[in-house]
């Protein structure tokens, strides 16, 4: 016997609906969609074929839930949020395959966001309302505008801006396992300014290699991963940007402003770079020759791992 509601208006023609979910006035679900436990599906949602929801999904009122549409657990969509499967329409034409989108669990859409086929919205993201989505969004970003880009990340705390000559040490230990922000000595005269490092001593290894980041657009996000093995010092060197770190547990955010200020990150933090002032460039410098094997670029991937070494 069928352990959920539907109202007496609305249309469901699946029978794979979860227990104790609600469907609502003038919402219509179609045969093949499948919907899992706990949800609340508003007045006025279409729900096609081709679509997989998880349990405890909101879907508010107005939404339409297009073919290759997945979505998993957790997932709150605003009202009038739009999907899309099809970047070319044309009526009376099909393309053989639609899109896949996917909206990963725990993440939040809002009201009149739209969303452009193919893409995928991370674990615990945040949508702005209205925002238009053109790229896959990471894990616990917040994405706004349109085109959408993004301001923050869900639960990070900002660290406040280190003044020149406050770190005790001239380093400051973080809440996040590992990463510590170091102040590099700053020398001036009539001559100019120099700031100076010394590898095992102010930056904690011998770096095998160096990368520079620079001329990136302000609304581009760099990084997005961790190293199994690898160490990282970074040093803005021009310009500014923000150093997000998360060791699967606490995430905080760093500027670095000025090229004597640096921060280190050790294996098994996920290290994202963004909000690059136009001017940028950051210096890298890595403890190991490149290694694809070394990157882990899944989230979820590396929060298992983390899980693992707890």
């Amino acid at each position: 016997m069928a352990n959920y509601f539907v109202h007496e208006k609305a249309i469901c023609e699946s029978s794979s609906i979860g227990d104790n979910t609600r469907v609502w006035a003038f919402a219509h679900i179609l045969p093949k969609a499948v919907v899992g436990a706990d949800c609340n599906i508003c007045d006025g949602v279409f729900i096609e074929n081709d679509v997989v929801l998880g349990d405890r999904v909101t879907v508010k009122c107005g939404v339409q839930l297009w073919d290759g549409l997945a979505v998993e657990d957790d997932v709150f969509i605003g009202p009038n949020a739009t999907f899309t499967n099809d970047r070319f329409p044309r009526s009376k034409i099909y393309p053989e395959q639609f899109a896949k989108t996917v909206v990963r669990k725990g993440a939040s859409i809002g009201a009149n966001a739209t969303i452009l086929p193919g893409l995928e919205i991370g674990a615990g993201a945040m949508i702005g309302a209205g925002a238009v989505i053109t790229r896959s969004v990471p894990p616990h970003a917040i994405a706004v505008g349109n085109p959408a880009r993004i301001i923050g990340y869900v639960g990070t705390q900002d660290v406040p801006p280190a003044t020149p000559g406050t770190i005790t040490g001239g380093v400051i230990p973080s809440e996040v396992d590992g990463v510590t922000l170091h102040e590099l000595p700053r020398i001036e005269d009539m001559r100019g300014t120099l700031s100076v490092g010394e590898f095992e001593r102010s930056i904690p290894f011998i770096p095998k290699r160096y990368f520079l980041v620079f001329d990136v657009p302000s609304r581009e996000v760099r990084g997005e991963h961790a190293h199994r093995h690898c160490q990282q010092f970074l040093i803005c060197v021009r310009g500014s940007c923000s150093v997000v770190a998360d060791d699967g547990k606490n995430r905080r955010e760093y500027l670095l402003d000025r090229p004597e200020l640096g921060i280190y990150l050790p294996p098994m933090v996920w290290g994202t770079q963004y909000k690059y002032s136009s001017d940028a460039v950051l210096l890298v410098f890595a403890s190991d020759y490149y290694d694809a094997a070394d990157y882990i670029r899944d989230y979820a991937e590396f929060k298992a791992l983390v899980g693992k070494q707890s």
